[in-house]
């Protein structure tokens, strides 16, 4: 079969602006894949044939999920720190240290196989692309495998060396900083896209993100930072003087931030299923919508703090807690997280975008926050195919 058909959409979600409205949405539609890519998006009353045909019944068809923050190669289990953060210990970042040390002893295999049943479960919950870090590793060798086996599940490859200093260098962080820039990077800048930092206290601070991230744009790997999470502080500006992709977190902000963020173009990433999962503060969604911020939301999942691998979770916060209408949430987890990861052929479904596509179980979008918590994905397909 060269081309498929997709009738009877009863709504269907393009991300077009020509077609109006934030979502280009369109009712009582159709849509034509030939091969991997969107070949036609219109009418059901005027679509084209194709060399076959599948009628949805009336459900929505989106585009599918962009999440573009996630940790997924890893090992070991933090859900007694959970359990601990849900009794009132506050969370530090901390723990990350504990998953470096199971990731350590972890095989390549089990690494694969932990990374294939994350990327299978997101898959189910409507995501077709994922960007992948490292940073469980912060060795050489370990970040250079994580890397490797990010790479066999997704081409958004990020090398976060500079997630914490580990335990080995507590004494020596500039030496670790070297490493980073050093060594590590040569080992890396061949499987990875993008290089992120950490900057927050505990973590890294402003000269040494600054450092980290010229080396990286310096190797022609993009820049990504993990920006304001825990208070206020230099990560969010340090990403728009550099130019970076994306500040994610974002959770506490001042005015220069929003107004930093609103004039370079650089995508705030929000993260719910952290605020949840830590009892933080949600980020004030509205307040950089408002301010013309483009906004993306992914799942930062991860073993510590916030393991879901839930798109339809995050919208259904982001509606919730951080004030967003169902349509920007949905725009956020599509064309939102497509931004942050540059791309401009995911993350809407027009004539030429690789045909990943969401069906949902529902009339409408609508549904994903209105029916919090119920599965909704009825089929996903990546590239044209379903899977």
């Amino acid at each position: 079969m060269t081309s498929l058909l997709l009738t009877g959409i009863g709504s269907l979600v393009t991300n077009d602006p020509a077609r109006g409205g934030l979502l280009g949405e369109v009712r009582d539609a159709a849509l034509v894949i030939e091969g991997s890519t969107i070949a036609w998006v219109g009418s059901r009353l005027e679509a084209p044939a194709a060399d076959g045909a599948i009628d949805v019944g009336g459900r929505a068809v989106i585009p599918g999920f962009v999440d573009s923050h996630a940790h997924l190669v890893f090992a070991g289990d933090r859900a007694e720190e959970f359990a601990a953060r849900m009794t009132g210990t506050p969370y530090s970042a901390g723990g990350i240290r504990t998953t470096v040390a199971a990731t350590r002893q972890a095989t390549d295999e089990q690494l694969t196989a932990n990374v294939a049943r994350l990327v299978t479960e997101m898959r189910r919950q409507g995501t077709t692309t994922v960007e992948i870090k490292s940073g469980y590793g912060l060795t050489v060798s370990d970040e250079a495998r994580a890397l490797e086996i990010a790479g066999q599940f997704t081409e958004e490859t990020t090398y976060l060396g500079a997630h914490v200093v580990p335990a080995e260098y507590a004494d020596d962080p500039s030496g670790y900083v070297s490493l980073v820039t050093g060594p590590m990077l040569e080992a890396v800048v061949g499987h990875a896209k993008w290089l992120d930092v950490f900057v927050e206290r505990g973590a890294f601070d402003e000269d040494q993100g600054r450092a980290i991230l010229e080396a990286g744009l310096a190797r022609g790997l993009g820049a990504r930072v993990h920006a304001n999470q825990l208070g206020e502080g230099p990560g969010v500006q340090l990403a728009c003087s550099v130019g970076a992709a994306a500040a994610d977190h974002c959770t506490y902000l001042t005015d220069a931030d929003v107004d930093a963020l609103a004039s370079s173009g650089v995508v705030a990433g929000l993260l719910p299923a952290i605020e949840f999962s830590t009892r933080s503060p949600y980020p004030n969604a509205r307040r950089l919508i408002d301010a013309g911020v483009t906004v993306a939301l992914a799942t930062d999942c991860n073993p510590g703090s916030g393991y879901s691998s839930s798109m339809p979770f995050c919208i259904a916060l982001a509606v919730r807690e951080m004030h967003m209408t169902p349509d920007e949430a949905l725009w956020s987890a599509t064309a939102g997280g497509a931004a942050s990861l540059r791309r401009t052929d995911v993350g809407h479904l027009t004539p030429g975008a690789q045909a990943n596509l969401t069906v949902l179980e529902a009339p409408t979008h609508l549904h994903l926050s209105y029916r919090p918590g119920v599965p909704l994905i009825s089929q996903t397909y990546m590239a044209g195919r379903m899977g």
